[in-house]
């Protein structure tokens, strides 16, 4: 309840109050996003429905009703949307388990006391930085970094590399089993990994520092090893976090600039000017991703502990 009657008088109880400082925290953005995307999201799913064409002596757009003809194109007739769409989110099953893994683990030993401590969080941050979009342009425009990525993509080709030699020897020995070989995969792409997991170690860390080493001494008064602390105090304590960083991860996922789905769109509207055809796909491609995350949610949050 976020009111109680004292003394004839209204007032707000501590939930209520806690639910006003939320509600003050949206507020611009909810003002922000009535302002400026309400109306032009509203807009893009008219184009949906329509053939669009640019009219220059309006500087607008003229829309004719097609129905579901765009739709049609998106999802039967055009040969690489769903192919590429069902393969990034194949992707994402891959990677976004192994972020999360990941950044707990750093964040486990982030959370440790050990000399230059600040230091050390800071060098697992950079990929934040080196994430943003100035270094991505130097990175993508950058003719040694690419010459030396062609490299690295030979090598692989090669089977040149440490981990395709071990999972070749494991699978000429029978070895190899399907759980080895996503550990593999994960492996050849840890750089990917590390790069999108510096908001998520960040996060896992406040969380970390929020548990009471209180619970820890008792803990460890009972006989509780360090494996049953973190699997009895420390995961219970972090599994809200767990779930906000599992869906910051699928929707990071999906805004990478290597997405062959968000490549697509990006070509259809802005470079051929289709527009219609373009605001389609990004539509379809927005209700997957919010269908996988109400998925997520749906199973994760059962499980989650939350505790005053």
């Amino acid at each position: 309840m976020y009111f109680r009657k004292k003394e004839d008088k209204i007032s707000l109880t501590l939930e209520g109050k806690n639910a006003v400082s939320g509600y003050l925290f949206l507020l611009p953005f909810i003002i922000g996003f009535v302002a400026f995307m309400f109306f032009p999201i509203l807009e893009s799913l008219r184009m949906v429905f329509s053939d669009v064409k640019i009219n220059a002596e309006k500087h607008g757009f003229d829309m004719e009703f097609t129905g579901l003809e765009n739709l049609t194109r998106v999802l039967a007739v055009d040969p690489e949307f769903n192919r590429f769409l069902v393969e990034e989110i194949a992707r994402m099953l891959l990677i976004v388990p192994a972020i999360i893994i990941f950044s707990l683990f750093v964040a486990l030993i982030l959370n440790q006391e050990f000399r230059a401590r600040g230091f050390v969080r800071a060098i697992f941050f950079l990929p934040v930085i080196l994430s943003s979009g100035i270094m991505i342009g130097l990175e993508t425009n950058n003719s040694l970094l690419n010459h030396m990525a062609d490299i690295i993509k030979e090598g692989n080709l090669m089977k040149s590399s440490i981990t395709r030699m071990l999972e070749d020897i494991l699978v000429s020995e029978g070895a190899a089993s399907d759980f080895m070989g996503y550990i593999f995969r994960i492996i050849n792409q840890i750089y990917d990994i590390a790069m999108a997991s510096g908001i998520q170690i960040i996060i896992f860390l406040s969380a970390l520092q929020t548990i009471p080493p209180s619970m820890f001494e008792a803990a460890k008064i009972e006989g509780a090893t360090s494996w049953e602390c973190f699997w009895k105090i420390t995961f219970p304590m972090v599994s809200s976090l767990i779930l906000v960083n599992i869906v910051y991860s699928v929707i990071d996922y999906f805004l990478r600039t290597d997405n062959r789905v968000m490549a697509k769109i990006n070509l259809a509207s802005l470079r051929m000017l289709q527009y219609g055809f373009g605001t389609t796909m990004a539509w379809v491609y927005f209700l997957a991703v919010i269908s996988i995350i109400g998925i997520a949610m749906g199973l994760i949050s059962r499980k989650v502990y939350y505790y005053e």
